[in-house]
């Protein structure tokens, strides 16, 4: 098999869209465990957790996506479908809405990050305005152990 009718066959199958598929939603899963595992007090160890479990299954992902097909009879090895009862176009065209969708939504949130007027927003805001304070404040020291502090 040349390198071209490799890169063909992969573009064929939707493995491209599902690689950054994949990239986009596991980023956007990392940044939504960093942000809001600290706020619930679960432990740091969970975040990592996340990365390892995201990084683990993006090789399983690309492995599904290239054994097998979407057909309008459901999900069939690429072996047992016929050249044309793939539906890689609709799948194709799901799958750029989907990354559309998802890039959209993060750009939304990286650019008004806090424009929500939610309550759990605004309590998440103040929570680490709280922790900003507290880390900024000195401690508390006898003018003569100032030098320590």
């Amino acid at each position: 098999m040349s390198l071209n009718n490799f890169l063909a066959e992969l573009k064929r199958r939707n493995v491209y869209k599902i690689a950054i598929a994949y990239g986009v939603v596991a980023w956007l899963l990392i940044q939504i465990a960093s942000q809001i595992f600290p706020f619930f007090d679960i432990p740091s160890w969970a975040v990592r957790l996340v990365v390892l479990l995201l990084i683990i299954g993006f090789p399983i992902a690309l492995i599904f996506s290239w054994a097998f097909e979407m057909t309008p009879a459901g999900i069939k090895r690429t072996e047992d479908v016929a050249p044309g009862g793939a539906i890689t176009r609709g799948t194709g065209r799901k799958l750029d809405l989907l990354i559309i969708g998802v890039l959209l939504a993060v750009i939304t949130i990286l650019i008004f990050p806090g424009s929500s007027s939610s309550c759990f927003s605004q309590r998440f805001l103040d929570s680490k305005k709280k922790h900003r304070r507290a880390a900024i404040r000195k401690p508390e020291c006898e003018p003569r152990e100032r030098i320590f502090c």
